[in-house]
């Protein structure tokens, strides 16, 4: 589906939007909470592979854009809950497709990649540069 008739500038905003919710610790996220309220540890459990500095980041990312709400509750020790928001409810079962797409579509995906790395030899894979600008390791 196209957009035929959105300015410029519209396309833009919405390819940051899409940058933001679309990284897969967002995804994770939107997808972990669903309908539910999960508490950090839960999330952080939830979502293999993800650090707490991330989980942090991400959460106050999408809290930022109105996705995702956080309540503290004045307890000892305190308890921080994270929950969608309505606006962020509405892509729930987008991502929800987009994960049921990815997991029904995996042996496929998965076959097309070795097919392809079967078919690429060396010289079509992208040369490395040796230039100082692309080096990133120190000189001393």
């Amino acid at each position: 589906m196209q957009l035929p008739d959105a300015p410029h500038d519209q396309l833009c905003h919405a390819r940051q939007i899409l940058d933001r919710v679309g990284d897969k610790w967002s995804i994770s996220v939107i997808y972990a909470l669903g309908e539910s309220t999960m508490r950090f540890t839960e999330l952080r459990r939830a979502i293999e592979g993800i650090s707490q500095r991330m989980l942090t980041t991400t959460v106050r990312a999408l809290e930022r854009d109105g996705l995702v709400e956080r309540t503290v509750h004045p307890v000892v020790p305190p308890r921080v809950d994270y929950r969608l928001t309505p606006l962020g409810r509405t892509l729930s079962d987008t991502v929800g497709a987009l994960m049921t797409w990815a997991v029904h579509h995996a042996p496929a995906i998965d076959e097309a990649r070795a097919a392809y790395d079967s078919r690429a030899g060396s010289d079509d894979e992208p040369q490395r540069s040796s230039s100082p600008a692309m080096n990133f390791s120190t000189a001393s």
